[in-house]
C-alpha cells in the first residue's frame, strides 16, 4: 500500500499556477499519458535485479485489454514490454472479444475486472481476478446456464508468471464461485478472492447480499487449489452474508475485508485469541480469527447497513503518520463506494472516512444484528463536495453521478486518491480529524479508477485516458506547510459534456445496488 517516498520537485511558479489546457490541476503536472492503456482498471509494480543496471522497476497495468508490462526506469518514457491480451485470456466457450465501435468507450465482450491487481514480489507472479461479467457475462446467472449473450459467466483467478516481464506466461486458471478482486495473504501462499453480487442460485442458498471470500491455495502456482465449499467472511452485514468486495493486508498481517456492511479485519496466521470461540487457536487462511472493525453510521453513509466499504488501509508502526493513534493502529482508512444523485455528488455518501477501531476488538462486528447494531465511531472524513475545484451544484444529466471515493494509496501521511469523474486528489491526513487536499488532477476527459504514488510519481488508472503519469510540483510542499486546502476553478463546460456523455454509455449495475458501471447496451 505504501509507496517509496515523496519527491517534491522545486519547479517554477509558472508551472504550478498555469491554467491547464485540458482540465483543472493544482501542484501537480503531467509527465506522460499512455493512451494505449485505455480501459485500465488497476496498476501494480514488480522490482527486479538486472545485472549492471541494478534495480529495474516494471509497471503492470490491467484492464479490459488484459495485462500489459512496462519498463518505467524513466517514467517520462515508459516502454511497453509485453502483453497478455483479452484474446489470450479467453476460456473455452467465451464469446469473441468485442471492444465495440471505435467511437464508444463501452466495450461489449472483454476481460473483466481484476479491479485491485495483486502481485507476488518474491515469485514474480501476477494475479488476475476474473469477474463473472467478463466476456459479456452477468452476475445473476450460473456457469453453464443458458445465456442470451452466449457468455459462460465463469469467475476465478489467472496465475501469470512475470519472471521475465518481456515474456509474460499464463500458468494456470482456477475457477471459483467468486471473482472481482484477488489478494495475497500469508506471503501469497494463499489468495482471498471476493465479489461480486450473488447469482440467483447463490442468493437462494444463503449468499443473500453478495459473494463472500473464497480461498485458493497458491503453494504451487502451476496447480492452484480453490476451496469453494469453505467460504470466509460470512454474515458481514449485521448477520447477513453479503458482498465481500476487496482485501488489504496491513503491515501487522491483518487482512481487512471491505464490502457491504463495513470493513472487518482477520488474523490469517499465528496463534491468537478468538473472541467468538473465546479461546486461543491457530489462524489460517481458511479459518481466520476475527480481529476488529465494522460498519459506520448512516450520518456518514446515508444507509442503515454500515455502508458499502470498497477498500481500506490501516496505518501502523514506523511507516504510519506521526499521530500516536496511527502508530498504535487504532485508525482505519476506508472508501465507501456509493453514488448519490448527480446534483448531490458526494455530499451524503461515497466519502473517504477515518474511523477508530477501539471498541471493536472483541468480535463486536461479528455479533452485530439489525436490532443491535455495532458501528465504529468516525474520527474524520473528506469528499470533493463543496470544494473549489469540484463540480458545483447545478443541472446534470440524472445518471451523471460520477462522484464517489474509489481506490487510494497511502505513503506516510499522504493519501493519493481516485474519485471517478472528480479526478485524483492528494490528501494530507496528518490530522485524522481534518484531512486536507494539497494537490489534485482533474482532466476534462477522465474517469479515474485508481491512483498510486511510487518513487515520487503518481500513476492513475483511467478508463478513458489510459494511464497518466504525474509529478508533484513545489507548490505541493508549500500547501502542506500552510495547512490549508488548495483551490481551483469549477469544472469546464467540456467536462460537463463529457460526464453527460459517459452517463449515456454507462449505467450503474443494478445487481450491485448501483455500484460498478457497465455498458448501457
Amino acid at each position: 500500500m505504501s509507496g517509496k517516498g515523496l519527491v517534491l520537485g522545486a519547479l517554477g511558479a509558472s508551472l504550478v499556477f498555469a491554467a491547464p489546457a485540458f482540465g483543472a490541476q493544482k501542484n501537480v503536472e503531467l509527465v506522460k499519458q499512455i493512451t494505449e492503456a485505455k480501459n485500465a482498471t488497476a496498476i501494480n509494480f514488480l522490482e527486479y535485479r538486472d545485472g549492471w543496471r541494478g534495480k529495474r522497476t516494471v509497471m503492470l497495468v490491467t484492464g479490459r485489454f488484459g495485462l500489459k508490462s512496462y519498463d518505467i526506469d524513466n517514467p517520462a518514457k515508459p516502454q511497453l514490454l509485453d502483453e497478455l491480451s483479452a484474446e489470450r485470456l479467453k476460456l473455452e466457450g467465451d464469446p469473441d472479444v468485442d471492444f465495440g465501435p471505435p467511437d464508444t468507450s463501452a466495450p461489449r465482450s472483454t476481460f473483466w475486472q481484476n479491479e485491485d491487481m495483486d502481485v507476488d514480489q518474491d515469485r514474480k507472479l501476477v494475479l488476475l481476478s476474473r469477474d463473472p461479467r467478463a466476456y459479456a457475462g452477468s452476475t445473476t446467472r450460473e456457469p453453464g446456464e443458458p445465456d442470451p449473450n452466449g457468455a459462460t459467466n465463469i469467475a476465478g483467478v489467472y496465475i501469470v508468471d512475470a519472471k521475465d516481464p518481456e515474456a509474460l506466461r499464463l500458468l494456470a486458471f482456477q475457477q471459483l464461485p467468486t471473482g472481482h478482486t484477488t489478494t495475497c495473504v500469508n506471503g501469497c501462499r494463499a489468495l482471498w478472492s471476493g465479489g461480486p453480487a450473488a447469482t440467483t442460485t447463490q442468493q437462494a442458498n444463503g449468499w443473500v447480499g453478495g459473494r463472500p471470500i473464497i480461498v485458493t491455495d497458491l503453494s504451487d502456482p502451476k496447480r492452484p487449489r480453490g476451496y469453494p465449499l469453505q467460504p470466509v467472511d460470512l454474515f458481514r452485514r449485521d448477520g447477513v452474508t453479503a458482498y465481500s468486495h476487496d482485501v488489504q493486508v496491513d503491515d501487522a498481517g491483518i487482512a481487512w475485508v471491505s464490502g457491504d456492511g463495513g470493513t472487518r479485519g482477520y488474523w490469517t496466521d499465528g496463534v491468537h485469541y478468538d473472541p467468538l470461540d473465546r479461546r486461543h487457536r491457530h489462524a489460517t487462511a481458511l479459518k481466520p480469527i476475527p480481529y476488529g472493525g465494522g460498519g459506520i453510521g448512516p450520518e456518514h453513509t446515508n444507509d442503515e447497513n454500515g455502508g458499502f466499504m470498497h477498500n481500506a488501509w490501516r496505518p501502523i508502526g514506523k511507516d504510519a503518520p506521526r499521530d500516536e493513534r496511527y502508530r498504535k493502529g487504532e485508525l482505519l482508512l476506508m472508501t465507501e463506494e456509493d453514488f448519490g444523485p448527480a446534483t448531490e455528488a458526494c455530499s451524503k455518501q461515497g466519502k473517504f472516512t477515518i474511523a477508530s477501531i477501539k471498541g471493536s476488538l472483541n468480535g463486536e462486528a461479528w455479533k452485530s444484528t439489525p436490532t443491535n447494531k455495532f458501528r465504529m465511531p468516525v474520527v474524520g472524513s473528506w469528499s470533493p463536495y463543496g470544494q473549489e475545484g469540484s463540480r458545483p451544484a447545478g443541472q446534470y444529466t440524472p445518471l451523471a453521478n460520477f462522484c464517489s471515493a474509489h481506490y487510494f494509496d497511502v505513503d506516510g501521511s499522504t493519501v493519493t486518491y481516485a474519485w471517478y469523474g472528480e479526478g485524483t486528489r492528494l490528501l494530507d491526513i496528518s490530522d485524522p480529524a481534518n484531512p486536507r487536499q494539497f494537490a489534485y488532477w482533474r482532466p476534462d476527459d477522465g474517469i479515474v479508477w485508481a491512483s498510486y504514488l511510487r518513487d515520487g510519481y503518481i500513476y492513475t488508472a483511467d478508463r478513458t485516458r489510459g494511464v497518466d503519469i504525474l509529478r508533484l510540483t513545489g507548490g505541493a510542499k508549500a500547501a502542506r506547510a500552510a495547512k490549508r486546502e488548495v483551490t481551483a476553478p469549477s469544472p469546464s463546460a467540456k467536462q460537463r459534456a463529457f460526464i453527460a456523455a459517459q452517463a449515456s454509455e454507462l449505467i450503474a449495475d443494478p445487481a450491485t445496488a448501483g455500484l460498478c458501471f457497465l455498458p448501457a447496451t
